[in-house]
């Protein structure tokens, strides 16, 4: 997948642990982990706003694309 989630280096520089996040988000433990550990593949606008709120961020700060390497020799 060409999209990478940085949310672990975001929630790091702001110091946030995953049960404080999850409680402002109100999102559970376990999808907030998903998203944290890369291996979401989706997120609902609404929670991305959500979690950019609680860490004062923008989406670009959390969302990175990064090409493919099949994609690369095209």
């Amino acid at each position: 997948m060409g999209i990478i989630i940085n949310l672990d280096v975001v929630m790091a520089q702001r110091k946030k642990g995953l049960t404080e996040l999850a409680g402002e988000v109100d999102i559970t433990l376990a999808n907030l982990s998903i998203l944290k550990n890369n291996k979401a593949k989706a997120i609902r606008l609404s929670t991305l706003s959500a979690i950019c709120k609680a860490l004062n961020c923008q989406p670009g700060d959390i969302l990175q694309y990064v090409e493919d390497e099949d994609e690369i020799g095209r």
